[in-house]
């Protein structure tokens, strides 16, 4: 790990990436979204300081859980200003992420249960699909490709049954192929 003497006060965006592990793109996407800060020099060099070392891991950590950097910009903005996550401050947030991580550990169970049976339709049948069509609710919708009406109000007709591979009803049945 690279040394840095005890009296430096503000790191270098390299001194930051050697220290912290992070890529130096990554702490410049982590400061483009307000989760670190940094000063510019008169030469317009970023300059951090020692303290965005532990912002860091904690964005890092956060990032391994699987929570998204909104709720970790959420979290470390409710921080008094200008503080540093301590380990009171990571076991008082990851308890409340925890019910989140719960649904999202619960919803992977499902999805890899259902591996094998999408993996044998090859998503031809999405009326059985657990992964694209859970439940079967597009189906509930009527026939056609509800993924690609969105934000269009419902049809009202009576909803029927059609088969992810049939043919649509909505127009002339396509023209048989002709041979030249």
């Amino acid at each position: 790990m690279t040394a840095i003497p005890t009296d430096t006060r503000e790191l270098t965006v390299g001194q930051l990436s050697a220290r912290s592990g992070a890529a130096v793109s990554a702490l410049h996407f982590y400061e483009s979204k307000g989760l670190i800060r940094s000063r510019r020099t008169a030469g317009n060099q970023r300059r951090y300081t020692r303290d965005t070392l532990r912002r860091v891991a904690f964005i890092r950590a956060s990032q391994r859980v699987g929570m998204p950097l909104a709720a970790i910009r959420e979290a470390l903005d409710g921080l008094p200003a200008g503080r540093t996550p301590d380990r009171a401050d990571w076991a008082r947030l990851s308890a409340g992420w925890r019910s989140e991580l719960d649904a999202r550990i619960e919803q992977l169970v499902r999805l890899r249960d259902s591996l094998d049976d999408c993996i044998g339709c090859g998503c031809l049948s999405l009326d059985r699909c657990a992964l694209s069509n859970p439940g079967d609710v597009l189906g509930e919708q009527g026939p056609g490709a509800r993924r690609l009406l969105a934000g269009q109000p419902p049809r009202t007709a009576p909803a029927t049954r059609v088969p992810a591979c049939a043919p649509p009803t909505d127009g002339p049945p396509p023209a048989a192929p002709t041979a030249r």
